[in-house]
């Protein structure tokens, strides 16, 4: 239920409906069959996308060629414009201050420079990043910096980076790897995933329990019992971001039959009904947000097709553009 409070999240703040082609998402086979939500990244797509070269890409140069943090990926051997490609993460669990999670890092990566460079690490601090062993793999343990437990990770060839809750969870994906497992997701989740755009900039994922636990406040939900039984009978949920010369963003519920679609559809119009009231009081307190704003008051919508409901929006390059401050 936590992915379904993000994206009511994301829906209750604003973030049209895109018609494009879609090719289906290929399933990660490193992400283990634990995973409840799946989440994945297309990086070099968004950093090849118009808006991005547009408005973003000569900023992020400067920065990445600037000081210490060009030291730091010379020493990595990695670019981050041109050696990611995707990040795809699986995540699991009951409490959310404890959630169990694997990530696999696609691109072209020189392994050997990423461990040099983290035995330096280990050396120079000793107490957050060291070097462990279990059984045959060879993997960086993370701690510190607020982090309740360490993060694990190794690589597992030139073109796959694994990272992890549990030491564990990093060892079977190194397995997996090495023995180009198939895929383990849950067959619920793997078919979600295949229904996904695999050109998409980013797409998460997820199959419901059932089970609600208790309802955060959100602006405009008066009241939070009659909002958890509807999302009792929620089956799946997903969400779509594509970029290009604009940003659009889909979000889709699956609920248990057409009345219970219907009934929750009822309270998520209302919900963004009342959150595009409240817009221009934003656009007051925050003129350059205006264009965005005017973008998500016209493009904002749901609808129900039979047991889906649907929530889209579209934000213009040219708002966006005229957000950051360009004369284009």
């Amino acid at each position: 239920m936590r992915f379904v409070r993000r994206l009511l999240a994301a829906a209750a703040i604003g973030l049209g409906l895109a018609a494009t082609p879609v090719r289906a998402a290929d399933v990660e086979r490193l992400i283990p069959a634990e995973a409840e939500s799946y989440l994945q990244i297309n990086l070099k797509q968004v950093i090849d996308s118009d808006l991005f070269k547009k408005y973003a890409l000569a900023n992020l140069k400067q920065a990445l060629q600037g000081g210490e943090a060009q030291k730091t990926l010379e020493t990595l051997g990695l670019d981050p414009l041109k050696d990611i490609d995707t990040i795809t993460a699986g995540f699991w669990g009951d409490n959310p201050q404890d959630m169990k999670g694997l990530m696999v890092v696609r691109g072209n990566f020189n392994p050997e420079k990423l461990f040099e460079a983290v035995e330096a690490a280990a050396k120079k601090d000793g107490d957050k990043v060291a070097i462990v062993k279990d059984g045959d793999y060879t993997l960086v343990k993370i701690t510190g910096n607020n982090r309740p437990e360490p993060f694990f990770a190794s690589v597992a060839d030139k073109n796959t980076i694994v990272g992890g809750t549990d030491k564990k969870l990093v060892t079977a994906a190194m397995k997996a790897s090495d023995e180009k497992a198939k895929p383990a997701l849950k067959k619920e989740l793997a078919a979600l995933v295949e229904k996904m755009d695999g050109k998409a900039s980013m797409f998460g994922c997820g199959v419901s329990s059932g089970k609600v636990g208790e309802i955060p406040p959100i602006p405009g939900i008066d009241d939070p019992e009659k909002l958890k039984k509807q999302l009792e009978k929620l089956e799946s949920s997903s969400m779509t971001l594509k970029v290009t010369g604009d940003v659009a963003l889909e979000i889709m519920m699956t609920m248990k039959d057409t009345a219970a679609a219907d009934d929750f559809g009822a309270t998520v119009d209302d919900l963004l009904g009342k959150a595009k009231a409240l817009l221009p009081l934003l656009a007051g307190q925050a003129p350059q947000m205006k264009p965005i704003i005017t973008d998500v008051t016209k493009s904002l919508k749901s609808k129900v097709e039979k047991k889906d409901i649907v929530i889209g929006v579209k934000l213009t390059g040219g708002a966006i553009g005229k957000a950051a401050g360009s004369d284009d």
